[in-house]
């Protein structure tokens, strides 16, 4: 790789001209920045329409070429003094000709740039397709199945989605706020593990706990029958026991797979606090209580609302659990309206509604943080120094923390595992072979897919930072906070209206709708916005002067971001397909709407046997989803032990 930098100039066809620009560069000393000299050395050669050329090539730097940063800001100094000296040369031709291509070298990377932005609008323009197709339901006449939705259910839609928000609200609050307070502020045994172990429930979906707990809190389950032989009870008519499969236990089986979003999120709110503050309000006489409600939880109160917002999201969003417990939420409303109804004009304006009640959450959520700001200047990343618990406040910390990860995930992981190793020939068999197949194919292909269109979006960003191209990144983004059920009716109906307009110009049968083309889509549109901020963060770490070395050695854009941000962002490029493929995975609403016929997934076989009440057949692929959940989880908490101790 010799001679990676080097300045050519045209002297027309006077040989004489050459050697007198060689004679000015031979030999000359270019001092860097970093006490390196480098010593021009010249050549002149004749092009094949015989005009004299002169190259310069500075020794020592140009030909190790770029191996780090180092080499990259010395390369990106050295051609800057090599093109200062270009004042100073006999011939005033030869540095116009330079400048001369050096502007359309500047020229070129402005139309690249173009074509960068022209990338993102497009991405932006069909992510957002499905959002319009929903919104525009609201400009059609409404139908009578409408009007019926109205007089009948649509108020219990209102009530049980409120009574939703509310109930898991309050709890992920108590919970996941709590534990991240304990674990981060209290001394006792256990500590250090409930720091990773209270991430779990992050693992499983909660239609799977709904499953789950459903069959172990049956009559013939493992918890009644236990009661029964202790007691000596012989019949229902002997005890009462709660029903689970109501509107408590859809908020109980949400809370304990969401508190994980505000315990993580509050967590770093509490980390991140200075220390000073804490100390003060304990020189002021604050015991640890008045100190939490006074000091600590205002300061991490933006944390804790943004954790809030995102289990509020995902409780508007769920579908398997409402569902299989009998409850009227929106999700099931759409889901009934048009598989059931068959109204797709019905379906979307409720779809609408939901998006309105999505959109009112982050409003609120944003607002919150622009109207309290809390700022730290010293000590932030100084351990702050933890209470010391007594025997009787360990024992309630450690039960405090201990029962959500039970329940959340030792529980029913346990006995998914049992029931399915118990019933291995009926669990483990060909069908489960397939199952796992489909599902490893389209998350393999839309994690694909979202990390190569994040990375577009991000690169765009990067390249252009004007309101245009920000505001288009966003609502690519925005998909995630919009439930899956929502996505597929966006999904249906454009591809619908497409199809049908290939049927009737062209004669031409049904050649998108029900195929895994639009079942890819609309996981894109769901899950860009998670590969799309993986890939942001990692790319704002990268500094813009590498991009400006890369640059200065004739590297266009792609070139730039193949061969300079690539290799760097290799990190962040795996994270990000992890999370969309483990997200894929779990996805329900969207793979039931949308996937071809007698192609089935994971999620979709579990909740079809959870519904037959099948779950020793549904425990392999549960337990697989589980598995799979595990693996965002396990590398969550191994970042978070390594900046421990870092």
């Amino acid at each position: 790789m010799a001679w990676i930098f080097s300045l050519s100039a045209e002297c027309d066809s006077d040989e004489s001209k050459a050697d007198k620009f060689a004679q000015h560069f031979q030999g000359r000393s270019l001092l860097l920045s970093n006490g390196r000299q480098c010593q021009c050395r010249t050549d002149i050669f004749q092009d094949i329409e015989e005009n004299w050329w002169c190259r310069i090539s500075p020794n020592n730097l140009s030909e190790v070429g770029i191996d780090g940063p180092e080499s990259a800001y010395s390369m990106t100094e050295l051609g800057i003094l090599l093109y200062q000296s270009l004042g100073f040369a006999p011939t005033l031709k030869i540095a116009l000709t330079i400048l001369l291509k050096m502007f359309f070298l500047k020229e070129s990377r402005s139309f690249f740039r173009q074509g960068w932005t022209i990338a993102v609008l497009l991405i932006a323009l069909l992510v957002s397709l499905p959002i319009l197709s929903v919104a525009s339901s609201l400009l059609t006449n409404s139908s009578q199945v409408w009007q019926h939705l109205i007089e009948t259910v649509l108020w219990d839609y209102l009530v049980n989605s409120f009574w939703l928000m509310c109930g898991v609200g309050s709890g992920v609050l108590i919970i996941g706020v709590g534990t991240a307070w304990l674990t981060t502020m209290c001394q006792f045994p256990g500590c250090q593990q409930f720091q990773w172990l209270l991430l779990l429930p992050l693992a499983a979906p909660a239609y799977l706990l709904a499953y789950t707990y459903t069959n172990m809190m049956d009559y013939f389950g493992p918890v009644q029958t236990f009661l029964r032989s202790v007691f000596g009870w012989n019949s229902v008519e002997d005890y009462w026991f709660p029903n689970i499969r109501s509107l408590w236990g859809g908020i109980l089986m949400l809370i304990l797979v969401l508190y994980p979003y505000v315990y993580l999120l509050a967590r770093v709110g509490f980390l991140e606090q200075s220390v000073c503050t804490v100390e003060a309000s304990r020189s002021l006489g604050c015991n640890p209580w008045r100190s939490f409600f006074t000091v600590a939880l205002p300061l991490a109160r933006p944390a804790i609302m943004a954790g809030l917002a995102l289990a509020l999201m995902e409780t508007l969003n769920d579908f398997g659990t409402v569902q299989y417990f009998g409850i009227n939420a929106f999700t099931t409303g759409i889901y009934n309206t048009w598989f059931g109804m068959g109204d797709r004009i019905a379906a979307g304006q409720l779809s609408t509604v939901l998006m309105v009640f999505i959109l009112v959450l982050v409003f609120l959520e944003q607002s919150s943080r622009r109207q309290a700001r809390y700022y730290e200047m010293t000590n932030r990343f100084q351990s702050p120094t933890k209470y010391e618990l007594g025997f009787v406040r360990s024992f309630l910390a450690i039960l405090f923390c201990f029962l959500p990860v039970f329940l959340g995930f030792i529980a029913p992981a346990f006995y998914l595992a049992y029931l399915a190793f118990n019933h291995a020939q009926e669990t483990f068999n060909n069908d489960f072979l397939s199952l796992s197949l489909n599902s490893f194919f389209l998350a393999s292909l839309s994690a694909i897919i979202a990390v190569v269109l994040a990375l577009i979006l991000a690169y765009g960003e990067r390249l252009n930072q004007n309101k245009t191209i920000k505001g288009s990144v966003r609502i690519a983004a925005a998909g995630y906070a919009i439930p899956g059920i929502v996505i597929a009716v966006g999904v249906l109906i454009p591809i619908g209206k497409l199809d049908n307009f290939l049927n009737q110009g062209l004669n031409i049968n049904l050649i998108l709708s029900g195929t895994i083309f639009c079942l890819i889509f609309a996981y894109i549109v769901r899950f860009l916005a998670v590969a799309f901020s993986t890939l942001e963060s990692s790319l704002s770490k990268i500094k813009p002067s590498l991009d400006d070395a890369s640059r200065s050695l004739g590297y266009g854009t792609g070139a730039t971001l193949i061969k300079v941000h690539i290799p760097l962002l290799s990190g962040g490029l795996l994270t990000a397909a992890m999370l969309v493929f483990v997200d894929v995975m779990k996805e329900l609403p969207a793979t039931l709407v949308l996937r071809p016929f007698n192609f089935d997934t994971l999620a979709v076989r579990v909740y079809q046997y959870a519904s037959d009440e099948r779950l020793v057949e549904a425990a392999a692929p549960a337990l697989a989803i589980v598995l799979v959940g595990l693996i965002p989880v396990i590398f969550l908490s191994w970042q978070i032990s390594r900046r421990a101790i870092d």
